[in-house]
């Protein structure tokens, strides 16, 4: 009998065990695969999205909240800025593309957010890549009560072309600050995978002049996305905004501002981290304990074995594989459950910032981690295969009573 056949004949004779003991294993694989991975890519991603721009321009407050607040809608705008402020930069040499949003409304916690249609004939949010609407739909019309939606906004509210809605006052959604503006669907955009997916696009003025808003904010703006001509106009617009001004902020650059975001959260990623290997520990832990707590019933198939010619140090190994083997079962059932892990929160990324992650793409914590896992449980037999490399073939060959 080989080495393996002895192996797979002892998980099948101890199938409980084996099960359990995988399944721990399966446990502590797939979330050290999902922490890392996810952690790895939404940082990747959030740094990445800037949605075709590469600054925001707002009220005097952190670059952090402008950039969150314009570009994943996220957080709430620090206050308006004035149209004055929209042409000056506008008219700034560096500045190749500023286009003004305005929010301060929801569908159904959904937000709308103003802007002119420079947002999608002119800006790409990708190489190539622009917001346009599918067939049958169109872009809004600048002067009448028309909204072109976000493919995920529009799934999860169930609005389609010539779909009508009446905004909600404030970003979340209260049922009693309805206004008496009626909107109509023209346009359903096609995914992007951005945070723009989730968001419901109207005019400009249509946010300016909402029923219910402030008579002196009909002009104002909650900020201005920026495209520089190129990256040398970005020192000079933040010398002059942020350093000689103290009224407005300019953040650039957005992958630097988002990077300073998960710099701050860095110890919540180390102690998940920590938490992962932790598991890991214990589930190589509970291989051992499995293994060698059925050490005493085995005794004397192990002195059998020994009796037909089998070596101490075959013994041994015959253990050691053992626990490799139930490793490897329990990494193999990792990935399923790396997928569930990474599905489910991916879909709550995505509906809480438009972002997708992607659970199918590459990354070395994929391999390295069930290897880890294996090569821990080889360690974890070493004990229990000592025990058997040391068991007396005298002593458990005597007839039991």
């Amino acid at each position: 009998m080989s080495l393996w056949q002895i192996v797979f004949k002892s998980l099948r004779q101890h199938a409980l065990s084996t099960a359990v003991t995988s399944i721990s294993i399966a446990l502590a694989g797939g979330l050290l695969m999902a922490v890392w991975v996810v952690k790895d890519q939404a940082q990747a991603t959030f740094t990445q999205v800037d949605g075709g721009f590469d600054a925001v321009l707002g009220a005097r407050s952190s670059k952090l909240q402008l950039v969150l607040n314009a570009v994943f809608h996220l957080e709430a705008s620090p206050a308006n800025i004035a149209w004055n402020d929209v042409l000056d930069i506008q008219k700034h040499p560096g500045v190749e593309l500023a286009v003004p949003i305005a929010m301060g409304d929801n569908y159904r916690g959904y937000r709308i957010v103003g802007t002119t249609l420079e947002m999608f004939t002119k800006s790409e949010y990708a190489p190539g890549k622009r917001l346009k609407p599918v067939a049958p739909g169109r872009l809004f019309d600048a002067s009448l009560r028309e909204a072109a939606v976000g493919s995920f906004a529009a799934r999860k509210l169930g609005l389609t072309y010539g779909s009508k809605f009446h905004p909600y006052h404030g970003l979340n959604f209260n049922e009693d600050e309805q206004h008496e503006d009626e909107y109509v669907v023209v346009g359903i955009l096609e995914p992007s995978n951005t945070p723009a997916d989730k968001v419901i696009w109207i005019p400009i003025a249509g946010v300016q002049n909402m029923t219910g808003h402030a008579a002196e904010t009909a002009t104002d703006v909650s900020a201005v996305l920026v495209k520089l001509r190129s990256v040398m106009a970005g020192p000079s617009l933040e010398q002059l905004y942020n350093k000689r001004g103290n009224r407005l902020t300019f953040a650039w650059p957005m992958g630097a501002t988002m990077a300073e975001l998960f710099n701050k959260i860095s110890w919540f990623d180390r102690i998940l981290a920590l938490v992962a290997v932790l598991v890991a520990v214990v589930a190589a832990g509970s291989v051992l304990a499995s293994i060698y707590n059925s050490m005493n019933e085995r005794r004397r198939q192990i002195a059998i074995l020994r009796a037909l010619g089998a070596r101490r140090g075959t013994i041994a190994w015959t253990v050691i594989l053992e626990a490799v083997a139930i490793a490897a079962i329990g990494s193999f059932i990792s990935y399923v459950l790396y997928g569930v892990i990474l599905v489910t929160a991916g879909a709550v990324i995505r509906a809480q910032t438009g972002v997708v992650l992607d659970p199918f793409a590459w990354h070395p914590v994929l391999v390295l981690a069930p290897l880890g896992l294996i090569a821990l449980s080889a360690l974890a037999g070493i004990v229990p295969g000592w025990k058997a490399y040391r068991t007396d073939v005298a002593a458990n060959l005597s007839p039991t009573d």
